[in-house]
Protein backbone atom coordinates (compact mmCIF):
# COMPACT_ATOMS: atom_id res chain seq x y z
CA UNK A 1 0.00 0.00 0.00
CA UNK A 2 1.34 3.45 -1.35
CA UNK A 3 1.89 6.52 0.86
CA UNK A 4 -0.46 8.33 -1.41
CA UNK A 5 -2.84 5.81 -1.05
CA UNK A 6 -2.80 5.56 2.72
CA UNK A 7 -3.24 9.25 2.52
CA UNK A 8 -6.56 9.37 0.39
CA UNK A 9 -7.73 6.85 2.51
CA UNK A 10 -7.42 9.19 5.66
CA UNK A 11 -8.21 12.37 4.09
CA UNK A 12 -11.98 10.18 2.51
CA UNK A 13 -12.26 8.61 6.17
CA UNK A 14 -12.06 12.49 7.64
CA UNK A 15 -13.83 13.91 5.14
CA UNK A 16 -15.79 12.33 2.51
CA UNK A 17 -17.39 9.58 4.70
CA UNK A 18 -18.93 12.30 7.34
CA UNK A 19 -20.36 14.13 4.67
CA UNK A 20 -21.95 11.67 2.78
CA UNK A 21 -23.51 10.77 5.85
CA UNK A 22 -24.97 13.44 6.29
CA UNK A 23 -25.75 15.20 2.67
CA UNK A 24 -29.45 13.71 2.97
CA UNK A 25 -30.55 15.40 0.10
CA UNK A 26 -29.70 13.57 -3.22
CA UNK A 27 -28.73 17.13 -4.99
CA UNK A 28 -26.05 17.69 -2.19
CA UNK A 29 -24.45 14.00 -3.12
CA UNK A 30 -24.88 15.29 -6.69
CA UNK A 31 -23.10 18.43 -6.58
CA UNK A 32 -20.15 17.09 -3.92
CA UNK A 33 -19.21 14.46 -6.77
CA UNK A 34 -19.41 17.30 -9.69
CA UNK A 35 -17.45 19.20 -7.81
CA UNK A 36 -14.73 16.78 -7.14
CA UNK A 37 -14.69 15.58 -10.59
CA UNK A 38 -13.82 19.03 -11.64
CA UNK A 39 -11.03 19.80 -9.23
CA UNK A 40 -9.55 16.40 -8.34
CA UNK A 41 -9.88 13.55 -11.35
CA UNK A 42 -6.73 14.32 -13.93
CA UNK A 43 -7.29 12.91 -17.71
CA UNK A 44 -4.25 12.24 -19.90
CA UNK A 45 -3.16 14.56 -22.20
CA UNK A 46 -4.13 12.59 -25.10
CA UNK A 47 -7.68 12.41 -25.54
CA UNK A 48 -11.10 13.43 -27.41
CA UNK A 49 -14.94 14.04 -26.16
CA UNK A 50 -18.27 14.26 -28.28
CA UNK A 51 -21.33 14.67 -26.66
CA UNK A 52 -23.47 11.44 -28.25
CA UNK A 53 -26.81 10.46 -28.72
CA UNK A 54 -27.15 6.85 -27.74
CA UNK A 55 -29.58 5.87 -25.92
CA UNK A 56 -30.24 8.38 -23.54
CA UNK A 57 -27.59 10.51 -24.27
CA UNK A 58 -23.78 10.19 -23.18
CA UNK A 59 -20.21 10.83 -23.83
CA UNK A 60 -17.54 9.82 -26.73
CA UNK A 61 -14.12 9.24 -25.49
CA UNK A 62 -11.68 8.36 -27.30
CA UNK A 63 -7.49 8.80 -27.51
CA UNK A 64 -6.22 11.35 -30.24
CA UNK A 65 -5.16 9.97 -33.42
CA UNK A 66 -0.96 9.45 -33.28
CA UNK A 67 -1.48 9.09 -29.30
CA UNK A 68 -2.16 5.34 -29.67
CA UNK A 69 -2.93 2.63 -31.74
CA UNK A 70 -6.87 2.82 -32.53
CA UNK A 71 -9.08 -0.17 -32.77
CA UNK A 72 -11.43 0.45 -34.75
CA UNK A 73 -15.07 -1.24 -34.40
CA UNK A 74 -14.55 -2.31 -30.95
CA UNK A 75 -15.85 -0.15 -27.83
CA UNK A 76 -16.55 -0.27 -24.88
CA UNK A 77 -19.66 0.50 -23.23
CA UNK A 78 -19.41 2.24 -19.72
CA UNK A 79 -21.85 2.79 -16.76
CA UNK A 80 -21.29 5.80 -14.42
CA UNK A 81 -21.83 5.34 -11.07
CA UNK A 82 -23.02 7.56 -8.48
CA UNK A 83 -25.41 5.98 -6.34
CA UNK A 84 -28.35 6.25 -8.66
CA UNK A 85 -28.83 9.86 -7.58
CA UNK A 86 -25.40 11.17 -8.85
CA UNK A 87 -22.84 11.02 -11.23
CA UNK A 88 -22.47 11.13 -15.34
CA UNK A 89 -20.06 10.58 -18.04
CA UNK A 90 -18.58 13.70 -17.85
CA UNK A 91 -17.78 13.06 -13.91
CA UNK A 92 -15.98 10.10 -14.95
CA UNK A 93 -14.06 11.17 -18.34
CA UNK A 94 -11.17 11.64 -16.80
CA UNK A 95 -10.66 7.65 -15.80
CA UNK A 96 -11.86 6.64 -18.64
CA UNK A 97 -9.74 9.06 -21.18
CA UNK A 98 -7.05 6.78 -19.34
CA UNK A 99 -8.63 3.44 -19.93
CA UNK A 100 -8.81 4.86 -23.37
CA UNK A 101 -5.63 5.64 -23.48
CA UNK A 102 -4.19 2.81 -22.26
CA UNK A 103 -6.04 0.81 -24.68
CA UNK A 104 -7.04 2.50 -27.94
CA UNK A 105 -10.33 1.58 -27.23
CA UNK A 106 -13.39 3.74 -28.10
CA UNK A 107 -15.77 4.43 -24.95
CA UNK A 108 -19.26 5.17 -24.77
CA UNK A 109 -20.38 6.50 -21.31
CA UNK A 110 -24.19 6.37 -21.46
CA UNK A 111 -25.67 8.61 -19.44
CA UNK A 112 -29.12 7.62 -17.36
CA UNK A 113 -32.22 9.24 -15.53
CA UNK A 114 -31.25 9.49 -11.97
CA UNK A 115 -32.87 8.76 -8.74
CA UNK A 116 -34.96 10.12 -6.91
CA UNK A 117 -36.77 11.99 -9.56
CA UNK A 118 -36.35 8.87 -11.94
CA UNK A 119 -37.05 5.50 -10.43
CA UNK A 120 -36.19 1.75 -11.04
CA UNK A 121 -36.52 0.40 -13.95
CA UNK A 122 -36.05 4.00 -15.82
CA UNK A 123 -32.23 3.60 -15.47
CA UNK A 124 -32.54 -0.19 -16.78
CA UNK A 125 -34.25 0.94 -19.60
CA UNK A 126 -31.60 4.01 -20.74
CA UNK A 127 -29.00 1.42 -20.57
CA UNK A 128 -30.63 -0.80 -22.48
CA UNK A 129 -31.93 1.42 -25.06
CA UNK A 130 -27.69 2.97 -25.56
CA UNK A 131 -27.02 -1.18 -26.02
CA UNK A 132 -30.02 -1.79 -28.82
CA UNK A 133 -28.47 2.08 -30.51
CA UNK A 134 -24.99 0.77 -30.60
CA UNK A 135 -26.37 -2.61 -32.32
CA UNK A 136 -28.78 -0.49 -34.58
CA UNK A 137 -25.79 1.19 -35.98
CA UNK A 138 -23.63 -1.99 -36.89
CA UNK A 139 -21.94 -2.92 -33.58
CA UNK A 140 -21.84 -6.40 -32.55
CA UNK A 141 -21.79 -8.32 -29.09
CA UNK A 142 -18.60 -9.50 -29.57
CA UNK A 143 -16.90 -6.79 -30.46
CA UNK A 144 -18.03 -4.78 -27.20
CA UNK A 145 -17.16 -4.96 -23.74
CA UNK A 146 -19.64 -3.86 -21.06
CA UNK A 147 -18.19 -1.65 -17.99
CA UNK A 148 -19.66 0.15 -14.89
CA UNK A 149 -18.87 1.25 -11.39
CA UNK A 150 -21.01 0.83 -8.16
CA UNK A 151 -24.31 1.38 -9.54
CA UNK A 152 -22.79 1.54 -12.56
CA UNK A 153 -21.72 -2.37 -12.38
CA UNK A 154 -25.15 -2.76 -10.61
CA UNK A 155 -26.73 -1.79 -14.33
CA UNK A 156 -24.09 -2.91 -16.64
CA UNK A 157 -24.34 -6.83 -14.76
CA UNK A 158 -28.37 -6.40 -15.49
CA UNK A 159 -28.01 -5.72 -18.74
CA UNK A 160 -25.94 -8.62 -19.04
CA UNK A 161 -28.24 -10.61 -17.34
CA UNK A 162 -30.23 -9.68 -20.31
CA UNK A 163 -28.06 -10.16 -23.03
CA UNK A 164 -27.12 -14.00 -21.76
CA UNK A 165 -31.08 -14.70 -21.49
CA UNK A 166 -31.01 -13.65 -25.21
CA UNK A 167 -28.19 -15.50 -26.05
CA UNK A 168 -26.11 -12.27 -27.34
CA UNK A 169 -23.94 -11.40 -24.62
CA UNK A 170 -21.01 -9.26 -25.05
CA UNK A 171 -16.94 -9.90 -25.52
CA UNK A 172 -16.93 -9.31 -21.56
CA UNK A 173 -17.26 -7.05 -18.94
CA UNK A 174 -15.47 -5.48 -16.43
CA UNK A 175 -16.59 -3.80 -13.20
CA UNK A 176 -15.46 -1.44 -10.00
CA UNK A 177 -16.99 -1.92 -6.89
CA UNK A 178 -20.66 -3.04 -7.99
CA UNK A 179 -23.46 -2.90 -5.70
CA UNK A 180 -25.13 -6.16 -6.59
CA UNK A 181 -27.59 -7.04 -3.79
CA UNK A 182 -30.59 -4.76 -2.63
CA UNK A 183 -31.16 -6.37 -0.01
CA UNK A 184 -27.71 -6.12 1.51
CA UNK A 185 -27.52 -9.35 3.02
CA UNK A 186 -23.53 -9.73 2.96
CA UNK A 187 -21.48 -9.55 5.80
CA UNK A 188 -19.20 -6.87 4.69
CA UNK A 189 -22.14 -4.10 4.66
CA UNK A 190 -22.21 -4.72 8.72
CA UNK A 191 -18.44 -6.13 9.41
CA UNK A 192 -16.87 -2.90 7.17
CA UNK A 193 -18.97 -0.33 8.25
CA UNK A 194 -16.22 1.09 10.42
CA UNK A 195 -13.10 -0.13 8.29
CA UNK A 196 -14.57 1.35 4.81
CA UNK A 197 -12.87 4.90 4.36
CA UNK A 198 -15.42 6.19 2.73
CA UNK A 199 -19.05 4.73 1.87
CA UNK A 200 -20.98 4.89 5.31
CA UNK A 201 -23.15 2.13 5.66
CA UNK A 202 -26.07 3.72 7.17
CA UNK A 203 -27.33 5.35 4.13
CA UNK A 204 -27.63 2.09 2.46
CA UNK A 205 -31.35 2.55 3.08
CA UNK A 206 -32.02 5.80 1.60
CA UNK A 207 -30.59 4.37 -1.93
CA UNK A 208 -33.04 1.80 -1.54
CA UNK A 209 -36.05 4.49 -1.26
CA UNK A 210 -34.54 6.49 -3.46
CA UNK A 211 -33.66 4.20 -6.11
CA UNK A 212 -36.27 1.50 -5.90
CA UNK A 213 -39.28 2.34 -3.94
CA UNK A 214 -41.90 -0.05 -3.75
CA UNK A 215 -39.85 -2.27 -6.00
CA UNK A 216 -38.68 -5.73 -5.01
CA UNK A 217 -35.32 -5.44 -3.94
CA UNK A 218 -34.92 -9.18 -5.15
CA UNK A 219 -36.24 -8.07 -8.30
CA UNK A 220 -33.07 -9.43 -10.42
CA UNK A 221 -33.35 -6.51 -13.09
CA UNK A 222 -32.56 -4.38 -9.93
CA UNK A 223 -29.90 -7.14 -7.74
CA UNK A 224 -28.09 -8.78 -10.60
CA UNK A 225 -27.37 -11.62 -8.12
CA UNK A 226 -30.05 -13.17 -8.20
CA UNK A 227 -30.41 -12.82 -12.09
CA UNK A 228 -29.08 -16.08 -14.10
CA UNK A 229 -26.42 -15.83 -16.81
CA UNK A 230 -26.74 -18.50 -19.34
CA UNK A 231 -23.43 -18.22 -21.18
CA UNK A 232 -21.77 -15.55 -19.84
CA UNK A 233 -18.47 -14.44 -21.22
CA UNK A 234 -15.83 -13.70 -19.03
CA UNK A 235 -16.14 -11.33 -16.14
CA UNK A 236 -13.64 -8.83 -14.30
CA UNK A 237 -13.72 -7.50 -10.82
CA UNK A 238 -12.08 -4.81 -8.85
CA UNK A 239 -13.01 -3.98 -5.63
CA UNK A 240 -11.41 -3.31 -2.20
CA UNK A 241 -10.74 -5.36 0.80
CA UNK A 242 -12.35 -3.19 3.68
CA UNK A 243 -15.36 -1.91 1.59
CA UNK A 244 -18.84 -2.44 2.52
CA UNK A 245 -19.68 -3.88 -0.89
CA UNK A 246 -16.91 -5.95 -1.27
CA UNK A 247 -19.49 -9.02 -0.73
CA UNK A 248 -21.52 -7.58 -3.56
CA UNK A 249 -18.24 -8.17 -5.89
CA UNK A 250 -17.35 -11.75 -3.85
CA UNK A 251 -21.01 -13.16 -4.31
CA UNK A 252 -21.36 -12.36 -7.93
CA UNK A 253 -17.99 -13.21 -9.01
CA UNK A 254 -19.03 -17.01 -7.43
CA UNK A 255 -22.43 -16.69 -8.66
CA UNK A 256 -21.00 -16.41 -12.23
CA UNK A 257 -18.44 -18.75 -11.61
CA UNK A 258 -21.06 -21.75 -10.88
CA UNK A 259 -22.87 -20.02 -13.86
CA UNK A 260 -19.41 -21.09 -16.00
CA UNK A 261 -18.32 -17.95 -16.90
CA UNK A 262 -14.58 -17.32 -16.36
CA UNK A 263 -14.32 -14.89 -13.56
CA UNK A 264 -10.92 -12.37 -12.20
CA UNK A 265 -10.92 -10.94 -9.08
CA UNK A 266 -8.82 -8.23 -8.07
CA UNK A 267 -9.00 -7.44 -4.75
CA UNK A 268 -6.99 -3.78 -3.13
CA UNK A 269 -6.54 -3.26 1.07
CA UNK A 270 -7.31 -0.42 2.70
CA UNK A 271 -8.52 1.42 -0.62
CA UNK A 272 -11.10 4.00 -0.86
CA UNK A 273 -14.83 2.74 -2.87
CA UNK A 274 -14.03 3.43 -6.98
CA UNK A 275 -10.16 4.49 -6.07
CA UNK A 276 -9.55 4.27 -10.07
CA UNK A 277 -11.16 7.35 -10.30
CA UNK A 278 -7.97 8.55 -8.56
CA UNK A 279 -5.84 8.11 -11.47
CA UNK A 280 -2.63 10.37 -11.57
CA UNK A 281 -3.11 10.62 -7.58
CA UNK A 282 -2.08 7.15 -7.00
CA UNK A 283 0.27 4.26 -8.23
CA UNK A 284 -2.91 2.10 -7.46
CA UNK A 285 -5.48 3.73 -9.51
CA UNK A 286 -3.01 3.62 -12.53
CA UNK A 287 -2.36 -0.14 -11.74
CA UNK A 288 -5.66 -1.14 -11.51
CA UNK A 289 -6.92 1.22 -15.01
CA UNK A 290 -3.89 -1.07 -16.34
CA UNK A 291 -5.89 -4.27 -15.45
CA UNK A 292 -9.07 -3.28 -16.74
CA UNK A 293 -6.92 -2.21 -19.96
CA UNK A 294 -5.23 -5.95 -20.45
CA UNK A 295 -8.78 -7.06 -19.70
CA UNK A 296 -10.12 -4.97 -22.50
CA UNK A 297 -7.29 -5.85 -24.90
CA UNK A 298 -7.70 -9.35 -24.31
CA UNK A 299 -11.35 -9.73 -25.58
CA UNK A 300 -11.53 -7.06 -28.22
CA UNK A 301 -8.49 -8.84 -30.22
Amino acid sequence: MSLRLSLLSALSRATVKPLLARAADPEANRRMLELGARRLFRAPPYALYCPGRIGAGGLWISARPGSHPVRRGKLVLYIHGGGFIAGSPETHAAMLARIAWLTGVEIYAARYRLSPAHRFPDAVEDVRAAWDDLRARGYHPGDIVLGGDSAGGNLALGLLAALCAEGTPPAGLFTLSPLTDFTFSGASIRDNARADPMLPASRAQDVVRWYLGEADPRDPRASPLFADFPGAPPVLFQYAEDEILRDDSMRMAAHLRAAGAQVTEQVWPRAPHVFQIFDGWVPESRDALRGVADFVKARLV
